[in-house]
């Protein structure tokens, strides 16, 4: 079994979920430093030496989404938020305030660490050197060496995995990618083949990119196959 030595912040006031996740991160060996409210957790994420935050939203003094926009102003540390809020709404604000990923309580320790797995290796292929050229679809343009993407020569903060994401569509202009393919490049092989975590990084991608995501300029939908970005 692969051991890991990231250490994890951990941000949950429900002290049995809290021991839940701490002994399933600290079985595949990583390090856990815990905080039952949002005050707590932003004095740790400057104290202390941390790669990753779980977040839960229904935190007792400060709500989890003044958490992920705090800490956007000043880090790209992943942010997996794991709540109870389960609608789509909820959802998409957390991905589009800068969490990296969305867990919907109850989950299995399986799914938890998978989805830390993602996150971590998401997090560690964007500070690799990039040895592509930049590249451009209209006004859109991801530049691979710096990290950073840009439209109509704004920035949009697009999240690691939003921009591996987009990556992928950059590689494959005018091309069907579908689903299947796009989850084992962005999720990996052993994810499976739920697409609900597709159509939420999709939705916060063109929200981010389309000036009107119903009625698309950039990404589109290939209904019962996948998505397509538009030719060059």
């Amino acid at each position: 079994m692969t051991q890991y030595h990231e250490t994890i912040l951990v941000v949950e006031d429900d002290v049995q979920i809290r021991n839940f996740i701490v002994f399933a991160l600290k079985s595949e060996g990583f390090s856990c430093i815990t905080a039952g409210n949002a005050q707590t957790a932003l004095k740790k994420l400057v104290s202390e030496q941390i790669d990753m935050v779980l977040l839960d939203l229904g935190l007792p003094d400060v709500d989890g989404m003044e958490v992920i926009r705090k800490v956007r102003e000043w880090s790209e540390l992943p942010i997996l938020v794991v709540s109870a809020r389960d609608q789509d709404k909820e959802k998409a604000a957390a991905l589009d305030a800068g969490a990296d990923d969305y867990l919907t309580k109850p989950f299995s320790a399986t799914e938890l660490l998978a989805r830390i797995r993602v996150a971590l290796r998401h997090l560690y292929r964007s500070a690799l050197p990039k040895t592509q050229a930049v590249c451009q679809v209209g006004e859109l343009v991801l530049d691979m060496e710096k990290h950073a993407a840009f439209m109509e020569e704004q920035p949009l903060h697009l999240t690691p995995m939003e921009f591996s994401l987009m990556s992928l569509f950059m590689k494959n202009p005018g091309k069907v990618l579908t689903t299947s393919y796009i989850i084992r490049e962005i999720w990996g092989n052993g994810y499976g083949t739920d697409t609900q975590a597709l159509r939420t990084l999709m939705a916060g991608l063109r929200r981010k990119v389309e000036k009107t995501p119903a009625n698309p300029q950039y990404l589109f939908t290939e209904v019962g196959v996948g998505y397509r970005l538009r030719d060059v």
